[in-house]
């Protein structure tokens, strides 16, 4: 009789996290597929209940740490993110809870995350792996929602930064469905806005292939992402941490002119952030000489249309001060100090 209560046997967290990783490999056999697919969703509702706890009891700390480290010791965590696809709703929502719990984990006195160290320094690849989720509709938000977790980390950040794989996320942005292309672009400005300077390191290094890719994405033919696009890089340019990116950028007559014309798009949503990247190719006091020729160019068909561009902003103080001010600018255009192009990067 002693195997019927062998099997009442709570499991410990190693073992739940064993039995995950052998009914993960149970799935490749045909006839075992269901009952293992329903055993990883069973045993991984378990590991969160250890993670996180219940309505009924709190996580324990050292069930926690058993769990933590068996997690590492066997690489569950790429094992998880190249068989997400593979499991079931409920399934998938427990791989990104338990994914973004471990991130999280921080036992005290070491004050340090050890899953963020595991993966930094044993398993980038798993990070690469979730990227590429955005490419399986089934998986692209569960993926979207671990690195978004794991982007407040610098170290994990720079991982993605700095691989290959990144320059995907300017295809991302744009194919697929809404919810999928929505969701990749808030992961592509956690990574672009979090850890300022890595990327100011990162802008700067990379600069023309960057904004090669940039442009493309505003004068995309899909409205949100041209609309998102053109917002964050005003955000970008007028970040004081990237100060030498801006001269680059609003050194460029071609980028003045991509500019000018958002200024007249159709949507008064990108007019208006189109505004706030165009007057910091107004206020810039060393314009080069191509930027303040397209400008005095155009200055008469500015001093008009200045004044009636989103007039009905009339209660926004800011707003007013700012247009007067370009104004200004472009009324004295011709007796400002200019710099020859290209000053910053090649």
């Amino acid at each position: 009789m002693s195997f019927l209560f062998g099997r009442n046997r709570q499991k410990t967290p190693q073992d739940l996290v064993r039995a995950v990783r052998e009914s993960i490999s149970r799935m490749d056999v045909p006839l075992e597929r269901r009952r293992a697919s329903e055993d990883v969703s069973r045993l991984l509702a378990q590991m969160k209940v250890v993670l996180q706890g219940n309505a009924e009891t709190d996580p324990i700390p050292d069930q926690v740490q058993m769990l933590a480290q068996e997690v590492y010791a066997i690489d569950l965590l790429p094992l998880l993110a190249n068989n997400m696809a593979r499991l079931d709703f409920e399934a998938k929502k427990d791989v990104t809870a338990l994914f973004n719990g471990l991130l999280r984990y921080c036992p005290q006195p070491i004050n340090r995350f050890p899953t963020v160290d595991y993966l930094h320094t044993n398993r980038p690849d798993t990070l690469i792996t979730l990227v590429k989720g955005y490419e399986n509709k089934d998986v692209a938000n569960n993926c979207g929602t671990i690195l978004r977790e794991s982007f407040k980390h610098q170290a994990l950040a720079h991982v993605v930064l700095y691989d290959e794989r990144f320059w995907r996320f300017f295809d991302y942005v744009q194919g697929g469905s809404f919810d999928i292309a929505s969701d990749a672009f808030g992961t592509f400005r956690e990574l672009l806005t979090k850890h300022k300077p890595l990327v100011a390191q990162f802008l700067s290094q990379n600069y023309v292939r960057f904004f090669l890719k940039y442009n493309t994405l505003l004068v995309s033919p899909n409205y949100v992402t041209k609309r998102q696009s053109i917002k964050l890089l005003g955000e970008i340019l007028l970040d004081r941490a990237n100060y030498n990116i801006m001269l680059a950028y609003v050194d460029s007559p071609d980028h003045l002119k991509l500019t000018m014309n958002l200024l007249r798009d159709k949507s008064k949503n990108i007019q208006y952030e189109a505004f706030h990247v165009f007057k910091v190719f107004v206020a810039n006091p060393k314009k080069s000489k191509p930027v303040q020729d397209i400008l005095l160019k155009n200055r008469e068909k500015l001093l008009a249309f200045l004044p009636k561009f989103h007039d009905d902003r009339r209660e926004d103080e800011q707003f007013i001060d700012e247009k007067g001010f370009l104004m200004k600018q472009i009324i004295e255009l011709g007796n400002q100090p200019q710099q020859p192009q290209g000053a910053v990067f090649a």
